[in-house]
């Protein structure tokens, strides 16, 4: 391992797992759905290059990133399917979007212009999805009935380009991963009737998309023609309110370290920053290579554990930039170079991306991308 990654901390990376998710995925929503991958944030910290190509391995044909500096990167390690830009991006890099053969998101007739100029130029047409806003208040244009009129006038004008297509009508949940889904019947009502009325001025994008994980789980009357798989591939659940039993996940990043140093110590020792750990007892206190700058949360410090031998044992005092102590005292035989357990399973204890997020008030989308940031990868298959 320690060759693998030339650090003696890493993040490795399940790639059985994550076909056992899509699987799952495809048997929710059915064959016949098209399955947008979502692999921005560097596929959420699990490496969009070796993520994207296993799915492709599995049949997924479409990506979707969050920059053109992330679609660069799957172009660069040789992704030449389609990406979707799930994200509004400057009108002048337009010459761009249609050099690499993307798919961008557009809100507004100016920025639709701006991909057909640009397609017509290079003689060809560029394929785009028109963002509408149902309820999200991010981006998109307005649905309720105060807007959807000129919204409707808008996008007519896009469909009138000459050398941009409408792929689909797009929108996002913003309470799909709650209990109440009261909000969410309220934009897909909105969108339907929106996506209604343009099908009247005879305008019906091939691949409207609604769903994002949540929706998977929870609203199969969003599914229409794609969903949006996202923190779901990964095996990590929206939040605690979906129905997980909707849906079987295996998680596919585990976090380990190894014991850099070994310190016995008396009653009374002070630990790490601001003595916020005190030993009550002599006491074994194990330093581990793992910090916040690798994704570990300083929040975590005094909340914290992480498995060795089998064994849960405590995160004591501030976590540092670099590196943690846990205390050892309770676990026999350990020495310098034993592999810990940051994130995952031994035996029958594991800690989840949810526990650390739980525990550091946060959620487990941050937990993921920040592992994800300095780790290094190993990948598993």
């Amino acid at each position: 391992m320690y060759k693998a990654t030339m650090r003696s901390a890493w993040a490795e990376i399940n790639l059985i797992n994550l076909e056992h998710n899509l699987r799952s995925i495809r048997a929710k929503v059915g064959f016949d759905k098209e399955i947008i991958a979502v692999v921005k944030a560097d596929a959420y910290g699990h490496g969009s290059v070796k993520v994207a190509k296993t799915l492709k391995e599995n049949g997924v044909t479409t990506f979707a990133v969050s920059s053109i500096e992330e679609a660069m990167t799957l172009r660069e390690g040789g992704i030449k399917d389609t990406i979707v830009l799930f994200c509004l991006v400057p009108d002048i890099c337009a010459d761009i979007i249609i050099e690499q053969d993307l798919v961008p998101m557009v809100s507004n007739y100016s920025s639709a212009k701006a991909y057909s100029d640009a397609a017509e130029s290079a003689g060809t047409t560029v394929s785009g999805y028109v963002a509408i806003d149902t309820g999200m208040g991010r981006i998109g244009l307005l649905t309720d009935d105060a807007d959807a009129d000129a919204s409707v006038e808008e996008i007519k004008k896009i469909n009138g380009l000459p050398a941009f297509n409408i792929r689909g009508i797009f929108s996002h949940f913003s309470c799909a991963d709650c209990e109440d889904q009261s909000f969410s019947a309220v934009q897909l009502d909105s969108y339907n009737k929106f996506t209604e009325k343009l099908k009247a001025e005879g305008i019906e994008g091939e691949m409207n998309s609604f769903a994002n994980s949540a929706a998977i789980l929870e609203l199969p009357d969003a599914y229409y023609q794609a969903v949006r798989p996202g923190i779901i591939l990964y095996g990590a659940y929206p939040s605690d309110e979906v129905h997980r039993e909707n849906l079987s996940l295996l998680p596919v990043m585990s976090v380990k370290a190894r014991v850099a140093y070994l310190k016995n110590v008396s009653k009374g020792f002070s630990v790490s920053y601001g003595r916020a750990f005190v030993t009550e007892r002599p006491s074994t206190i194990a330093t581990v290579t793992v910090g916040y700058a690798d994704g570990l949360p300083r929040r975590y410090s005094g909340n914290g554990h992480v498995l060795i031998n089998g064994r849960k044992v405590p995160i004591v005092g501030n976590i540092c930039m670099d590196q943690c102590m846990i205390d050892v005292t309770d676990i026999e035989g350990i020495k310098v170079g034993d592999e810990v357990v940051i994130m995952g399973s031994e035996g029958p204890n594991s800690i989840t991306s949810d526990d650390i997020a739980a525990a550091s008030g946060t959620i487990n989308y941050e937990i993921l991308c920040g592992f994800g940031k300095r780790l290094p990868k190993v990948y598993i298959k």
